[in-house]
């Protein structure tokens, strides 16, 4: 056991959440944002506001036309994988090993290729660092064992675990649809602290594709954390504290919060009150690329995402049922209240409270420089 464990840590192999529940996961989450979802919103600029060079193909595949927001989306498989590696430390013939296995893995996943991927880019990533550098052929050996190990594995599994992150998600978008008061609670809370947690909300909604009405109360309970620390802490942190974590993220306050976990009440309770609003007063759906239903107001990717859904459904959301739209006058309102003016009005309110009850105390919101 110990000659393993020397040859783990020699070959920098960590078993454990930090590195594959929080590392892994905040970088597939930026592997989806490059590809994705940038291109996602590519094509909505193109064709929204008529953008030539965007919105024009620019070379067309078995009779598909791919414009470049097109091409971008096409490498969301190999671009999760890649920063799952990279996140793992991986050397870099693994690295670029890397690219056929989130591609295999990420269409033989379905719909649900974004767990797949997950999964197994991560254990092709760990097998290619254990036999890295220890042959005098290591130009031939680790590329073809980190591409069998993840295309093999993937060849097997990847279809299964699809299918029980779309059951999941599918399952979640069902009761949401049943029961959205309710539904919309949970949701926005659970989402919401997600996003907070140095775990990343924004991949854990596209693994289960959460689009739709689950997805619009995935948002609010993002915006709510997001809007809501911006708003409380204004007096500690003034508007750099505002854009720092209403358009970057709320998990600067984490180790604020580790100090006294009641600083969360106010975007929490936020979160608990917008849900159902976006559910069952507006209606709201999110349906562009399921991984804007976790970033909320990050770089404005969120309501971007509402947008695109609007205009140009994701492929998870059309599966639904969902399909383009003209949006009413309404239609902004909702979004507008649900992702930036409820957030930041509820907060500020049970933020006074908490101040008062003396929960909340001058400087316990402070960001650290």
């Amino acid at each position: 056991m110990s000659r393993v464990k020397a040859f783990f840590k020699r070959k920098n192999i960590e078993v454990s959440l930090k590195r594959y529940g929080i590392d892994a996961l905040g970088a597939m989450a930026q592997g989806l944002f490059c590809t994705l979802l940038v291109g996602t919103i590519l094509d909505t600029l193109g064709t929204q506001l008529g953008i030539g060079f965007l919105a024009k193909p620019l070379i067309e595949i078995g009779g598909t036309g791919y414009t470049i927001g097109k091409f971008a989306s096409a490498m969301v498989g190999p671009g999760m994988a890649v920063a799952i590696g990279f996140a793992l430390n991986a050397p870099a013939m693994v690295l670029f090993s890397l690219i056929p296995v989130g591609y295999a893995t990420n269409v033989m996943g379905g719909a649900g290729g974004p767990l797949a991927v997950y999964v197994l880019a991560i254990v092709a990533a760990e097998f290619g660092k254990m036999v890295s550098k220890e042959t005098k052929i290591d130009i031939l050996v680790t590329p073809i064992v980190t591409i069998l190990v993840g295309v093999g594995l993937a060849y097997f599994v990847a279809a299964p675990i699809g299918k029980g992150a779309m059951a999941v998600g599918t399952l979640i978008k069902w009761a949401t649809t049943q029961q959205p008061f309710v539904m919309g609670i949970l949701v926005s809370v659970i989402v919401g602290i997600a996003l907070t947690l140095p775990i990343s909300s924004a991949a854990i909604c596209a693994a289960l594709s959460l689009t739709g009405l689950a997805g619009g109360a995935a948002l609010a309970g993002c915006c709510a954390n997001m809007v809501g620390f911006a708003v409380i802490s204004f007096r500690e942190n003034g508007w750099g504290g505002v854009v720092s974590q209403g358009l970057g993220t709320s998990m600067l306050q984490m180790g604020n919060i580790v100090r006294n976990p009641k600083i969360w009440i106010p975007a929490i309770a936020a979160s608990a009150i917008t849900g159902p609003v976006a559910t069952c007063v507006f209606k709201l759906e999110m349906n562009g690329a399921a991984v804007s239903s976790g970033m909320g107001t990050c770089g404005l990717v969120g309501p971007i995402g509402v947008w695109t859904g609007w205009t140009n459904p994701s492929a998870e959301a059309v599966l639904d049922g969902a399909a383009a739209i003209v949006p009413t006058t309404g239609d902004w309102i909702g979004l507008a209240l649900v992702a930036i003016v409820l957030p930041a009005v509820l907060s500020w309110v049970f933020g006074l409270i908490c101040r008062k009850l003396g929960w909340i105390k001058d400087g316990d919101l402070k960001l650290q420089p």
